[in-house]
């Protein structure tokens, strides 16, 4: 199922229950009640909730939204590391370099046709990656330079595929969720008090109270959602992608 439309299905559904709530606490009242009763303390705690809740919602996404950009940077460094001992083997012989960039070009394919679709759906790294990677490695470094300017190239290129295997580590890291189930806990369960207080403002059922109720839950769904969809930066929606390898190597991936 598309996760728009499953937004879709959540917005609905929590505009649904408020609006139930709505007609069945409205036929609960008494014709005489009088909503102005409604105590100024109750006011300004539902305000006060309110606004603590948002502040939440605030930092929940920068958080999720952070970690998203930080998931796409992390493949930026692994695709320019790896770009770099491309070109500065340049220097070593022929032979050399054509099986060095052989196995940096095997392993931008795999990494973008197979395993950036193995981590969307196991939300960890493929241990053929992990080979591949360690295949380049060897290349780069059981090499013994020739001369001196072999010899001034060779330690750049074996720190190159060192950024490269801390950026694939991070990226292993950042693979799966990274919000807390206690967090979400505490996102979901204020989301239900915030709806919730509203009802303790003895709505009515006019047109422009009804519509403001359904249109504050269905706010609350959307951005309730919107940290879902980024939570996993991999994995879901607005998800980092392999973008930095296609660019640098396009006569691998395209």
């Amino acid at each position: 199922m598309s996760e728009w439309v499953v937004l879709t299905i959540a917005m609905a559904a929590a505009c649904a229950v408020v609006l139930a709530i709505v007609v069945i606490n409205h036929r609960r009242i008494p014709e005489d009640d009088d909503p102005s009763e409604t105590p100024d303390v109750i006011e300004y705690m539902t305000m006060m909730i309110g606004v603590v809740y948002a502040i939440v919602l605030g930092l929940a996404i920068a958080g999720v939204w952070e970690a998203r950009s930080a998931a796409q940077e992390t493949v930026r460094q692994e695709a320019q590391a790896m770009h770099e001992i491309s070109e500065r083997v340049e220097v070593y012989p022929l032979a050399t370099r054509e099986r060095i960039r052989a196995d940096i070009d095997a392993y931008v394919r795999y990494v973008v046709e197979d395993e950036f679709p193995y981590m969307t759906e196991h939300g960890e790294l493929s241990d053929t990656g992990t080979e591949l990677l360690q295949k380049v490695r060897r290349s780069v470094t059981d090499y013994q330079p020739a001369n001196d300017f072999e010899g001034q190239a060779y330690q750049p290129l074996v720190d190159q595929v060192a950024v490269a295997d801390d950026a694939r580590n991070a990226r292993g890291e950042n693979a799966g969720a990274t919000m807390p189930g206690v967090v979400w806990f505490g996102l979901i369960t204020g989301a239900l008090v915030t709806v919730g207080l509203i009802f303790t403002l003895q709505i009515r059922r006019t047109g422009r109270e009804v519509l403001l109720a359904g249109l504050f839950s269905a706010l609350i769904a959307f951005l309730l959602f919107l940290i879902w969809d980024f939570d996993a930066p991999f994995s879901r929606g607005l998800a980092a992608t392999a973008a930095p390898f296609v660019d640098l190597f396009p006569q691998v991936t395209g």
